[in-house]
């Protein structure tokens, strides 16, 4: 004879009710977020935030092919801000900076 108790009896679920169930689901078509998108004045930048619109358009599982290369575009125009040539960097203190083809003089005072 056996020490453990019978638990309850798990109820039957009947095959037509899951289908039932499964027939009455009805998921929510995409909808725009209505975030809005404000203009940055840098025409590629823009054109990367309008993008992000045509995510408003997709089932959930077709965001992340957007996502993904809004990300890229953004990515791409914060490296090209560090290949542009910038103004020249002073030198501390005021003074102009040695330059590089020749050492400063040696005063024996």
């Amino acid at each position: 004879m056996s020490d453990s108790m019978p638990g309850p009896e798990p109820e039957p679920v009947e095959p037509e009710a899951a289908e039932a169930e499964a027939e009455t689901y009805d998921p929510v078509g995409p909808a725009p977020l209505g975030v809005e998108r404000v203009p940055t004045g840098d025409a590629e930048v823009d054109s990367l935030l309008r993008r992000l619109g045509d995510a408003d358009h997709l089932a959930t599982d077709g965001h992340i092919e957007v996502y993904e290369d809004v990300h890229r575009g953004l990515r791409d125009a914060l490296t090209a801000l560090d290949a542009r040539p910038g103004p020249p960097v002073p030198s501390p203190m005021g003074t102009p900076a040695p330059s590089s083809q020749h050492s400063p003089p040696y005063n024996r005072s």
